[in-house]
C-alpha cells in the first residue's frame, strides 16, 4: 500500500504561521497511510532587512522547497501571513516560479487546503483564502475548504478566533499574540481533514 504524501508548504516571518503549520502536520500524520512533511518557501528579503524587521531565525529543521518538488506530493496545505488581503510576496514568488509545472498541468486533480495569519479582524481572514484560490485554480488543483466540519469550534463567540470555512487561521495582532488552543485545534483538524480527502482521492478502493 503506497504512502500518501502531504506537503505542508508555508512562509512565516514572525513564527505564527510556523506554529500553525506544525499543528497542521500533526493532524495530517494521524491519518493512517499518510506522511506529512513541512516545507518553507524561500525567503526573498535580505538578511539586513530581516534584521531591521527584528524577524526571528527560520526553523532549522524545515527545508526550503523547490517548485519541482511539488510533483512528489499527493496533496498540499499552504500557509502564509496576509499582506493587504493576499498571500505574502514570498509565497506569490514561489507560485510564480511554478510556471514550468503549470504548462504541464502536473498538479491538476491534487487536493490543496489553505491556512493563514492576519493582524486583525479586517486583515483578510476570508479574503486571503479567496485570493489564494486563483493559484490553485490555474494549476487545476482541487481546493479543499474546511466548511463547518470543525463543529462547535466554528461558532465560538466568547473568544477571539481566526479561521473560517475556508481554512484555519490565527490573529497576530501587533505580533505579540500567539495562536490560541482553539485555533491550534482547528489547524490540527484541517491537517487531518485534508489528509483524509487526499487519501480517498489516491485510494478510491480501500483494498488497493
Amino acid at each position: 500500500m503506497s504512502t500518501v504524501k502531504i506537503y505542508i508548504v508555508y512562509y512565516s516571518l514572525y513564527g505564527h504561521v510556523e506554529i500553525m503549520a506544525r499543528e497542521v502536520q500533526r493532524g495530517a500524520n494521524t491519518v493512517q497511510g499518510v506522511e506529512a512533511t513541512l516545507w518553507q518557501v524561500p525567503e526573498t528579503l535580505s538578511d539586513v532587512i530581516l534584521q531591521k524587521m527584528k524577524a526571528p531565525a527560520k526553523a532549522d529543521d524545515v527545508s526550503e522547497i523547490r517548485p519541482e518538488q511539488l510533483l512528489e506530493a499527493d496533496g498540499f496545505i499552504f500557509g502564509f501571513p496576509s499582506r493587504f488581503g493576499v498571500m505574502a510576496a514570498q509565497c506569490k514568488a514561489f507560485f510564480d516560479a511554478t510556471h514550468e509545472i503549470w504548462k504541464t498541468q502536473a498538479l491538476a486533480g491534487k487536493p490543496a487546503g489553505i491556512f493563514w495569519s492576519t493582524g486583525f479582524h479586517g486583515g483578510g481572514q476570508e479574503l486571503t483564502a479567496l485570493t489564494a484560490v486563483t493559484q490553485l485554480a490555474h494549476h487545476g488543483m482541487i481546493y479543499v475548504p474546511l466548511g463547518y466540519t470543525f463543529g462547535t469550534g466554528m461558532f465560538e463567540m466568547n473568544e477571539v478566533k481566526g479561521g473560517s470555512c475556508y481554512g484555519a487561521g490565527t490573529y497576530a495582532a501587533d505580533g505579540s499574540r500567539q495562536p490560541t488552543e482553539l485555533e491550534l485545534k482547528q489547524a490540527f483538524h484541517q491537517g487531518k481533514y485534508v489528509a483524509e480527502i487526499a487519501r480517498k482521492l489516491k485510494r478510491p478502493n480501500p483494498q488497493t
